[in-house]
């Protein structure tokens, strides 16, 4: 092979690498995972703790669940739309206030999320078994 077809295909595979980053995450992992949420979420329909039970959190409308008391950054990113898809829950775990915060664009907003998620894997399989918990 060519210098210029090894630059090329190392570009190539270089490429390549994030999209393996973002591989779908592992359930049984996320579960594992998700001990460190349990403090504070339930994974059980119906079940509410300090924060809103997560069963069928993928795909739900943030701040839809009846009876619980969101915070007023959640109640924000509700009227403007946020759906917890797959992509926003990742993000969200990074930062939760930082993330609501400029959802909502303004970053002194109260949210009663205390906990981050700093690994990425470790985001990707607990959105993979919280997207377990509830029929797709």
């Amino acid at each position: 092979m060519t210098p210029k077809r090894n630059l090329f295909a190392a570009v190539l595979m270089l490429a390549g690498l994030p999209a393996a980053a973002h591989a779908a995450g592992d359930p049984t992992a996320g579960a594992a995972v998700f001990k460190k949420c349990a403090a504070c979420h339930a994974a059980e329909q119906g079940v509410n703790k300090v924060g809103p039970s997560l069963y069928g959190v993928v795909g739900r409308p943030a701040g839809s669940i009846a009876g619980y008391s969101y915070s007023p950054a959640v109640k924000q990113a509700a009227a403007k739309g946020l759906v917890w898809t797959e992509d926003a829950i990742v993000a969200y775990l990074v930062n939760p206030h930082k993330y609501l915060g400029d959802f909502v664009g303004d970053p002194s907003i109260s949210n009663k999320m205390p906990f981050s998620l700093a690994d990425e894997q470790q985001r990707q399989d607990v959105v993979a078994y919280l997207k377990s918990l509830a029929p797709q």
